[in-house]
């Protein structure tokens, strides 16, 4: 095997000087007067969670890795979770999905976290591994010859991160896609592929797809302190476990392991996630039919199991729970042990997508086992049947949690979770645990409840039917304060009300942004894509998104400032699915504008607040509208580096005779409030026409923005004197330096508001200033939520 090793780049190092938090902002040939304190407009969560980790020595140190929103460490004071990777630029925005993360054991100080979003195209870039001497403060970053895929199927295995407890210096890592096993003996400075590592792994979920296709490689390391010996698991069903006996010189098969771990009645799987029971001398390994996280059972019989390997004997001992209410187990996910209680352990099934997803315990090494819920069954077995719960799940600031939806029997509004690979038992803490889903974390610090609680169902023997026996439930509760992952798609900021579309969560309407928002649930968006108000009467407030099935149109209204929503009638020939497109509505409220996201439906317009549509003249399909901010009777439109103007509210447009504007690449275009016939225009693609012009006609005559090289988004705000232009702001590239910029006099000069320390990543989807608040900005991330900026007093 040919032997490939990597030393971190001067670019890294650049990277982690960056880390560094700075000074004020800088303007392109000068410096902004002003110093800006940002923070996250509240929703709580929002996204996928696959992994948590407690380092095992250093109380209440615990680190929360997510797929595209960067790596979060929690705070026990507040109890609250500070972000890590917010020095992340536009450049490496793929070092915001993390694969892993490793807290060591003997230096608790240092930190490493395994980055890269994509293995396919969409993340240009290769991964990295970051690595911290002071909890992740600042970083420094050993670029690595392959991609990782922090968004990528199977991300919730591992930890494929892990720092040797027996030499704190060697950090190993697994790969996928026939990379192997990684090691470094610097405490993650220089990498190299270990060459005596036999297998890469095979397992490929599904080949046709080039999003689906990795092969899932070497899923996690972990270590047997007593028998200081190796173990690795691999994504090969025929192969599944490696284990040395000389700190990784050189590696055997566990004997057993293929038929202890790669087949589950018959369909193949995998070693997802493995914990030691040290005092014991016990291995736990669950295993998947899939590497997650989205699918459930297959098609006949379990998914997977739950092992254990006597680490004295080698003996194998299959201890998958036999029960599940609904049926049969679909495969698992999450594994934890209790260090303080050995025999105890903790396993989560993925995904038991109705009612609930199931948590079982077992105090005996996986002997026997309970489960978080049970059916309890009438004497004519009605169904569906009712639920009993080992403890209640408060949902306190983060209502939308229930989805807008309310319990229906055994089916909860609020669940334990769906998604759940990240599962874990502090090992200071007995009574705390954690878990991630793909919206949240739970927590609770009365675990231990549980075992006081026995049996949840019994037998009336006198009813002949099944009763619920009383417990006393504990309380489960959000630990996720702190930690904002969603992907922000548009923004509307309407003066003491911010209005967001988001992925996957549809959209939040917010009064206070220091507390999550009212979700947007009619229409019932899956993912929203984009939001606009009337300029002249900013309660008419319309949205588009996906939606979920064949009833509620993509279009949403309100015309209360965004407090209630109605729906709009479905056109034919869009399907519920990504079709949302864009959508304007007239300064006066009178008209909206919608076009479909599809490619081939052209635009509508309705003056009924969207309960009918009438196809617009002169517009082509998949056309991008916006609305004139002060003349009702002005709506735009752009396609394919033409601009579109109507005159008549949106019934119809014509081209104008504009030249120049970007034909290729992603475009935005904004009307300046209180300014009729005020546009900005930015976007395009690199090696192309790419940068900002400006429009003072209503689109007839733009004017390039010599500033920057690249802008992709462009909003507006306060004007800074009580007679002067709306501020403008900008997410851009000027001076070779990407970032947030500002400009309070038209447009003639500019000035950078964030710093190095705050870039989140990649910033292009939408920006906005605030009507009523002079200097604050409103940046929409992908998969770190809707930051804002105010001037620091």
């Amino acid at each position: 095997m040919r032997r490939r090793t990597l030393a971190a780049s001067l670019g890294a190092a650049a990277v982690a000087a960056a880390a560094v938090p700075g000074t004020a902002a800088a303007k392109a040939g000068g410096r902004c007067e002003d110093d800006y304190t940002w923070r996250n407009a509240v929703v709580n969560g929002g996204g996928y969670v696959p992994g948590i980790v407690f380092n095992e020595t250093e109380a209440d140190l615990i680190y929360a890795r997510t797929d595209i929103g960067g790596l979060y460490r929690w705070k026990e004071g507040s109890q609250t979770w500070k972000p890590l990777l917010d020095w992340v630029g536009w450049d490496r925005w793929g070092y915001t999905g993390v694969v892993s993360v490793a807290t060591d054991p003997v230096q608790p100080r240092r930190l490493y976290a395994a980055v890269g979003t994509y293995t396919n195209d969409w993340d240009p870039n290769s991964g990295a591994v970051l690595y911290s001497r002071n909890y992740g403060d600042t970083w420094g970053v050993a670029e690595l010859p392959f991609k990782q895929g922090g968004n990528m199927p199977g991300r919730g295995m591992g930890e494929r991160l892990a720092v040797s407890p027996f030499d704190n210096a060697t950090v190993y890592l697994g790969t996928p896609n026939g990379n192997g096993l990684w090691r470094s003996t610097d405490h993650g400075r220089h990498w190299s592929e270990v060459e005596s590592f036999p297998n890469p792994g095979n397992f490929v979920q599904d080949p046709s797809s080039d999003y689906s296709d990795d092969n899932q490689g070497v899923l996690w390391v972990d270590f047997d302190l007593a028998g200081e010996r190796t173990y690795v698991g691999v994504a090969d069903p025929d192969d599944p476990l490696y284990v040395s006996a000389d700190h990784g010189a050189t590696w055997q098969p566990v004997p057993g392991a293929a038929a202890a771990l790669g087949r589950a009645d018959g369909n193949r799987t995998i070693p997802k996630q493995a914990a030691f029971d040290h005092e014991n001398g016990h291995l736990f390994v669950v295993t998947g039919w899939d590497p997650g996280p989205y699918n459930g059972a297959p098609a006949s019989g379990r998914g997977g199991s739950v092992a254990r390997l006597s680490l004295a004997t080698g003996e194998w001992t299959d201890v998958t729970p036999a029960y599940n209410p609904i049926g049969t187990i679909p495969g698992f996910g999450g594994l934890t042990v209790d260090r303080k209680a050995p025999g105890t352990l903790m396993v989560a099934t993925q995904n038991n997508w109705w009612p609930d997803e199931i948590l079982y315990r077992s105090t005996d090494s996986g002997t026997t086992w309970e489960t978080s819920w049970d059916y309890v069954w009438d004497a004519n077995w009605s169904w569906p049947p009712a639920r009993t719960d080992r403890f209640d799940m408060d949902s306190t600031g983060s209502a939308w949690l229930s989805f807008g939806n309310a319990d229906d029997g055994p089916a909860y509004a609020v669940k334990h979770g769906w998604m759940i690979d990240a599962l874990a038992i502090d090992p200071h803490d007995s009574d705390r645990i954690m878990w991630g889903t793909g919206a949240t974390i739970w927590g609770t610090e009365s675990l231990t409840h549980w075992d006081a609680q026995g049996a949840l169902v019994g037998w009336d023997s006198e009813a002949g039917h099944q009763i619920a026996l009383p417990i006393d439930p504990f309380t489960v509760a959000v630990r996720v304060e702190g930690l904002e992952e969603t992907a922000v798609q548009d923004i509307a900021a309407l003066g003491g009300t911010v209005v967001s579309a988001t992925g996957d969560l549809g959209g939040f309407v917010q009064t206070d942004l220091g507390e999550a928002g009212v979700q947007i649930r009619r229409p019932n968006w899956t993912s929203g894509r984009g939001v606009d108000f009337a300029g002249l009467d900013p309660q008419v407030v319309v949205g588009t998104g996906d939606v979920e099935g064949e009833t509620d149109g993509h279009v949403g209204v309100s015309t209360d400032g965004g407090a209630t929503w109605q729906t709009t009638a479905r056109l034919d020939g869009v399907a519920g699915g990504a079709n949302a497109g864009s959508v304007a509505v007239s300064a006066d409220g009178a008209v909206i504008v919608w076009s479909p996201g599809n490619g081939t439906t052209a635009p509508v317009f309705s003056t009924d607040l969207g309960q009918t549509w009438t196809p617009v003249d002169g517009l082509p399909a998949g056309a991008l509208v916006r609305a004139d901010r002060a003349n009702a009777n002005r709506v735009y439109a752009f396609a394919a580096g033409t601009f579109y103007a109507s005159a008549n509210g949106g019934l119809a447009f014509a081209a104008t005779s504009a030249t120049g504007l970007p034909a290729s690449g992603a475009v935005d275009f904004r009307a300046v409030p209180g300014k009729r016939g005020h546009l900005w225009l930015v976007g395009g693609e690199a090696d192309a026409v790419y940068g900002m012009w400006r429009s003072t006609d209503g689109g007839a005559v733009w004017r390039r923005v010599r500033d920057f090289a690249e802008a992709d988004a462009v909003g507006f705000g306060k004007a800074r004197n009580r007679h002067g232009y709306p501020t403008i702001f900008t997410s851009a590239k000027a001076g070779g330096v990407r970032g947030i910029w500002r400009s309070t006099d038209e447009g003639r000069n500019w000035v950078r508001v964030n710093d190095d320390a705050h870039q989140w990543g990649w910033t292009g989807k939408a920006v906005s200033g605030d009507p009523d608040v002079y200097g604050r900005v409103y940046i929409a991330t992908n998969g770190r939520g809707l930051i804002y900026g105010d001037i620091a007093d």
